[in-house]
């Protein structure tokens, strides 16, 4: 599980240095691809992930995974700010999507993190799903299911921010 996670560290390290680096792709405000919300103010991250789960649970999304960064960064002797990643799946969408195009796989399962920033505010931030969904040219019944996702990913950040049970 160690190395998994110095893995993760070592790949979002070499993320950063690429996207430093120019590239001939046209730039987009990445602000822009991303759907992010506090939490409340009487909301501690405990219960923003409580309420996470059991969304989750409610809306048949499976919590396939949770890796603790900040946790494993203080291991390694770094300072760091609270910072989680959430992975959430519904196995048989996920299977239909990359059945329609193996190219889908790379964003599987979906993810939100949770992130103190440097003011102590704590974060909960996915992909904005509709900038894929609107490019993805995906067959009614698939972009119906994509809808589903975005939906219910929307669903589990809102509960999760507000400390919905």
């Amino acid at each position: 599980m160690k190395n998994y996670f110095a893995c993760l560290f070592l790949s979002f390290l070499c993320a950063v240095n690429a996207a430093a680096e120019p590239a001939a792709a046209p730039a987009i405000d990445i602000a822009q691809t991303v759907v992010k919300l506090p939490l409340a103010d009487d909301v501690t991250p405990e219960d923003a992930i409580d309420s996470m789960k059991l969304r989750a649970n409610v809306l048949n999304f499976k919590l396939v995974a949770h890796q603790p960064l900040s946790k494993e960064l203080e291991s390694m002797g770094v300072e760091t700010k609270r910072m989680e990643i959430f992975q959430f799946c519904d196995p048989r969408i996920a299977r239909r999507m990359v059945s329609h195009d193996i190219s889908f796989a790379a964003y599987l399962p979906c993810r939100i993190a949770m992130v103190e920033d440097e003011n102590g505010k704590v974060w909960l931030v996915m992909m904005n799903l509709d900038m894929f969904i609107g490019s993805a040219k995906l067959p009614p019944e698939l972009e119906k299911d994509a809808l589903r996702v975005r939906d219910s990913l929307g669903e589990i950040l809102q509960a999760g921010a507000n400390g919905e049970l």
